[in-house]
């Protein structure tokens, strides 16, 4: 039997934030909804649209109660999806009463790790926050807030350890045109994300420095050969006697491939930027967006170590964002490590 997830709350109203407050209110959710901007809750309040994010999203009156006080939305809720950039999430959470995090569900709705402490939002959290593990669950998709805005169909992918939460979770996002499916792999589905989000941005600089399709192909089957190994050497040290879930599905390969080859990823666009000769900064500034993949190029370097298993896909277009290696050069030295 799936659980009640009880009053519901958002953290974050980017894109994905937004994009999860449609799918939950379309589903006659109303929701608690913490938003930082003052100016952006009046909008919502008057114009009942996001004035920043996915304006063409109009929301019921009454369907949404944004808030810009914290621990007044935690005290609210019984669930809350956690949707605010893995740059600023740490920040974030802290701001709110560590007590009142303990008594919660928690939907992590991050596709990063946590730069400050190079660790997955459920790590952070059971360590520093004393939280249940057992009240977390993880979204991965493959899933693009602009086509969820456009109710194009899209599939989401639900991870937790009990049955009963995570089936709720997945029942209370289900829709027309959301399919969706859970499993248990909380960390390996987490990370399949990190990584895909690095070598979305490798994408993007390869297409900026015109490499065709069928270069990207082999690219993407390299990459995904890179993330598998990770993930079997995380099962292998963290969960050896636990049922290799099936990586060769949605949430792993399938999240892996939208990311490198839509024109909504974020990560591929600030890819293009870099590859078109745009320094990090400046890429930055200019998207007005924080790119995943930047934060998890580094913190995937001090994680990787803990496994003593080299990501060298990974690693190259670290150096590119971190250490200014030339994108050209970076490229070069792909092609042959690539079959």
């Amino acid at each position: 039997m799936s659980k009640d997830l009880g009053q519901i709350g958002i953290i974050g109203n980017g894109s994905w934030g937004t994009a999860l407050a449609k799918i939950l209110t379309d589903n006659n959710n109303s929701i608690h909804w913490w938003v930082r901007n003052e100016e952006a809750i009046k909008h919502l309040q008057t114009r009942q649209h996001n004035p920043h994010y996915l304006t063409s999203v109009r929301f019921l009156p009454g369907s949404i109660m944004p808030s810009a006080d914290l621990n007044g939305v935690l005290e609210k809720c019984d669930t809350v999806v956690v949707a605010v950039p893995s740059a600023y999430a740490q920040k974030v959470i802290e701001q709110g009463d560590k007590t009142l995090w303990q008594q919660k569900n928690v939907i992590s709705a991050i596709k990063g790790i946590l730069p400050d402490s190079n660790l997955l939002l459920n790590d952070y959290m059971t360590t520093n926050l004393g939280t249940d593990l057992n009240k977390y669950v993880a979204i991965t998709g493959p899933c693009h807030a602009e086509e969820v805005a456009d109710e194009r169909l899209s599939y989401l992918t639900f991870s937790g350890l009990d049955d009963a939460l995570t089936e709720g979770v997945s029942k209370a996002f289900n829709s027309t045109y959301i399919n969706t499916t859970h499993n248990h792999d909380i960390w390996g589905a987490q990370y399949a994300a990190v990584l895909k989000n690095i070598y979305a941005i490798g994408a993007g600089i390869a297409r900026a420095l015109d490499y065709g399709d069928n270069f990207l192909s082999v690219y993407a089957t390299n990459c995904y050969r890179e993330m598998y190994n990770f993930l079997e050497a995380h099962f292998e040290k963290e969960h050896p006697s636990s049922e290799r879930p099936d990586f060769h599905t949605s949430a792993y390969l399938g999240d892996l491939l939208v990311t490198c080859y839509s024109l909504h990823s974020r990560n591929r666009t600030f890819g293009t930027m870099i590859g078109k000769g745009y320094s990090v900064k400046a890429a930055i500034l200019e998207m007005n967006m924080v790119a995943e993949g930047y934060y998890a190029a580094r913190g995937m370097q001090h994680i990787s170590k803990g496994y003593n298993l080299p990501l060298p896909m990974a690693t190259v277009i670290y150096k590119m964002l971190w250490e200014n290696h030339p994108a050209s050069d970076g490229f070069l030295k792909l092609e042959k490590m690539m079959s």
